[in-house]
């Protein structure tokens, strides 16, 4: 059955509120953390679980199954199954098949290795009621405590609005995966995942189509769930360089698309990096470079020796007082000491009209 027969008239999968689902992967050592966590939910509606075993070659099954009677003794119906193949398919095929096997009108996504709080489900199912082709996220509390700290500080701290302005940064969605909870209609209209395995981001793909669907953003502002880093995670496999060619790609498409013209912010290393990697008509688009780097400036000039055309292109290198907008900014958030930030603001510019964040 497919992920998205709820559609088609099949009534049993329509009668669940909610299905949480948790892709699994050699995670024994935090399961009984995550699904107690799951058995705790103060959610009053229905709640049900969809966990999909990729390949483990550790006890994550047996400790699947161990939790079976504790759900159903709850009310909470449990479906578990996998796969016992040589090799492991992927995040996105483990989501794919959890959720086809699920029957929620509304999907909460929970990763092996971290542990939601006792009202995430209520608060977000509430959320997504009012907002239907709406990803909902929600506050986190990294663990170890400290672990990728600015990370964690912009992921708590990104207002609203900035949910949609700051999706060409290199922190990938501004709503983040393990936080996610949407209906399942609005999947079904985006999704399913993409299935390529290991080193695909599949999330980042799948937030872009639904930002394309003219699907919104949302945050419980609440700490929902504990979220966990190690160097086992998923994420980790992802290959930058396929993180940086979405970005561009959807920057071009989304942004500059739209623009006439616009100034790079950065006339270093990021900064002549996107404009090299931007298409040729989107190149020709960009009126100069600015920096506060002196020597930067006093160049005056930036040549793009790689190019083919004829003279090869030249682009003027400014004080960022003597640029002009709309401007893509390329130097890293919260790195400055408010430097940057304090920049942006004398200017009195305005995020997602005169300026974008790209990294």
């Amino acid at each position: 059955m497919g992920e998205c027969e709820a559609e088609t008239g099949d009534t049993r999968r329509t009668t669940v509120d909610v299905s949480v689902i948790i892709p699994v992967h050699n995670a024994s050592c935090w399961l009984d953390e995550c699904l107690q966590a799951v058995l705790n939910q103060d959610f009053t509606g229905s709640l049900e679980l969809s966990v999909y075993d990729d390949a483990s070659t550790d006890d994550s099954r047996a400790v699947l199954e161990s939790w079976k009677e504790k759900f159903e003794a709850k009310g909470v119906s449990m479906v578990i199954s996998g796969h016992h193949s040589a090799q492991p398919r992927g995040v996105g095929y483990t989501k794919n098949q959890a959720i086809s096997q699920s029957s929620g009108r509304y999907l909460c996504f929970q990763d092996a290795d971290d542990v939601m709080m006792s009202q995430r489900v209520s608060l977000q199912y509430e959320t997504a009621l009012l907002q239907p082709d709406t990803l909902i996220g929600c506050g986190v509390r990294r663990v170890p405590e400290g672990s990728t700290e600015r990370y964690t500080r912009w992921i708590n701290s990104i207002t609203q609005e900035q949910l949609l302005t700051q999706v060409y940064t290199s922190h990938g969605p501004t709503v983040i995966m393990p936080t996610w909870f949407c209906s399942r209609d609005w999947f079904c209209k985006v999704g399913p995942f993409d299935e390529g395995g290991k080193g695909v981001p599949e999330d980042l793909l799948f937030f872009y189509q639904s930002l394309r669907q003219g699907g919104g953003m949302a945050r419980v502002e609440q700490c929902m769930l504990v979220y966990r880093y190690h160097e086992r995670a998923a994420t980790h496999s992802v290959l930058e360089e396929t993180i940086w060619k979405l970005r561009v790609d959807f920057l071009q498409e989304r942004v500059l698309s739209q623009w006439e013209s616009f100034t790079i912010w950065n006339a270093g290393k990021q900064g002549r990096k996107l404009y090299r990697s931007l298409s040729l008509a989107n190149q020709k688009k960009v009126r100069a470079f600015c920096d506060v780097d002196e020597n930067k400036i006093q160049k005056g000039i930036y040549t793009y020796e790689d190019s083919k055309e004829r003279p090869k292109p030249r682009i003027p290198v400014l004080h960022y007082r003597e640029a002009s907008s709309p401007f893509i900014i390329c130097v890293k958030l919260d790195m400055t000491e408010g430097v940057l930030e304090d920049n942006l603001k004398c200017l009195q510019l305005t995020e997602g009209v005169d300026y974008y964040h790209f990294n």
